[in-house]
């Protein structure tokens, strides 16, 4: 848009960056609160944490929100089992951003945002009275103008370019045309075009050739500092290293002294185990998220040997959650690989097969699966999962059992998963690989009611 002003590259945006930042690394840093996007948990935060941590900003003042029910309705106006409306998601946000400055003293926080959680902060700050409580607001990939903007098309979603949710979000706030509210200083980061909800085609909607109406800067907002970031998907707006540098510009004024994640001796971790909600609307295909803790569930770790997956002894860590859902604290060896085996009725026995943990981290949520229809005739199935952002065949380094990742399309960053439905019987090692980091798991068989999960941190 010509009437957004763009700021392209980081070195570009240093000094204005700078220009615009009022809390200094070396004063007392203000609470951070971060806030996921759509069918997202607080667990998605964790590499940004350990950046912030590394370059000095205290624990007890970063605090990632869980959303219970994570989904947004399909009509904002009318109550769906297990999704959240615009004004119950920023209803929860504020009264966590209560919580906070409660339990820290501060008169004001910091929102740093991705996707959907990005209207739960401009809603809060508009109409919720966030415009006191808030000093910076940081919108990772929100799509600000909507991820289609078609008159008559779905505009009682909350995603909707056109709708009455994001049309009132957007009306000027002054004489100048701005659509953000102040004294709040805001900085919104984008893909230059690699976003899969900010594309002027609907193929990520399901309407390939159909026009959205929705351009590359639809997260832009006028009255904001806007990044650009070359290549990046819709995720790694908020999660990658590069967003990270951004993000530390803007609420300190300085560069970061480091983005990577410095490493402890003996990380202390810990997390919740959750669940899935059956659909109401088609319970055989089963299942949506929630952030809910399953209480009963048991958990056994395992370390692992890097190279085949198979378990190094016995369980080092086992626990039946109580009521918070919480599996921990658990001591973790550095540079050791683990296996989080979960089991509760009604699921799947769950192996997450993880690489070394460098940090602590009370982030560390773990999900129960259950197995779907589809995949009944498999002998095993194993999902390679990358929470923090997706596969892009054109720009990532990557394969799955030693071939291209199955279901990832050649070009575009559109999927964060990927699985192969093994049909022979016995069990083997089964390896992961992106842009260097590696994941080596075992086929555990469906028939005995298992599921295997690689999952990606970076």
């Amino acid at each position: 848009m010509t009437t957004r002003r763009t700021v392209f590259a980081l070195a570009g945006a240093s000094l204005l960056l700078a220009a615009c930042a009022s809390t200094q690394h070396n004063n007392a840093q203000p609470p951070i609160v971060f806030v996921h996007g759509n069918g997202d948990s607080a667990s998605i935060w964790q590499t940004t944490v350990w950046r912030f941590e590394a370059n000095g900003w205290p624990r007890e003042r970063l605090h990632a929100i869980d959303l219970p029910y994570p989904l947004a309705r399909d009509d904002d106006g009318k109550a769906l089992p297990g999704r959240t409306s615009t004004g119950e998601h920023m209803a929860f946000l504020k009264a966590e951003v209560d919580k906070v400055m409660k339990a820290t003293g501060a008169s004001q926080v910091v929102l740093v945002a991705n996707s959907r959680g990005g209207y739960a902060v401009r809603n809060y700050i508009q109409n919720g009275g966030g415009d006191k409580t808030v000093s910076h607001a940081v919108l990772g990939g929100v799509p600000n103008h909507g991820v289609w903007a078609i008159k008559g098309f779905r505009e009682a979603n909350e995603f909707a370019g056109t709708g009455p949710f994001l049309t009132a979000l957007n009306a000027p706030k002054n004489a100048a045309g701005d659509e953000v509210v102040g004294p709040v200083k805001w900085l919104t980061i984008r893909s230059d075009n690699n976003d899969k909800f900010a594309q002027p085609d609907g193929l990520w909607i399901g309407a390939k050739g159909t026009p959205t109406n929705v351009t590359f800067d639809g997260p832009a907002l006028k009255g904001a500092q806007n990044v650009v970031l070359p290549r990046v998907d819709h995720r790694e707006t908020a999660f990658s290293p590069a967003a990270f540098d951004a993000t530390w510009r803007f609420i300190t004024g300085q560069a970061p002294r480091t983005l990577v994640v410095a490493p402890q001796a003996q990380p202390v971790l810990n997390g919740k185990i959750t669940g899935l909600g059956l659909s109401s609307t088609d319970p055989a295909s089963g299942n949506y998220s929630n952030n809910l803790p399953l209480p009963g569930a048991q958990i056994e770790i395992y370390a692992t040997d890097p190279a085949s997956g198979e378990r190094r002894g016995a369980a080092v860590h086992r626990k039946t959650v109580g009521a918070d859902g919480l599996w921990g604290p658990f001591t973790a060896q550095a540079g050791v690989p683990y296996e989080f085996a979960i089991s509760a009725p009604g699921y799947a026995t769950t192996h997450i097969y993880r690489s070394p943990f460098p940090r602590s981290s009370e982030l560390i949520h773990l999900r129960a699966e259950r197995p779907l229809a589809a995949d009944k005739d498999a002998r095993s199935t194993v999902t390679l999962t990358r929470p923090r952002g997706y596969f892009d065949g054109e720009r990532d380094k990557m394969a799955f059992d030693g071939k291209a990742l199955p279901g990832v399309p050649p070009s575009g960053a559109g999927m964060s998963s990927s699985k192969i439905k093994l049909m022979e019987d016995g069990v083997r090692a089964i390896s992961a690989e992106f842009n260097g980091e590696k994941i080596t798991g075992r086929t555990w068989p469906a028939t005995d009611n298992h599921l295997v999960v690689l999952e990606l941190t970076y």
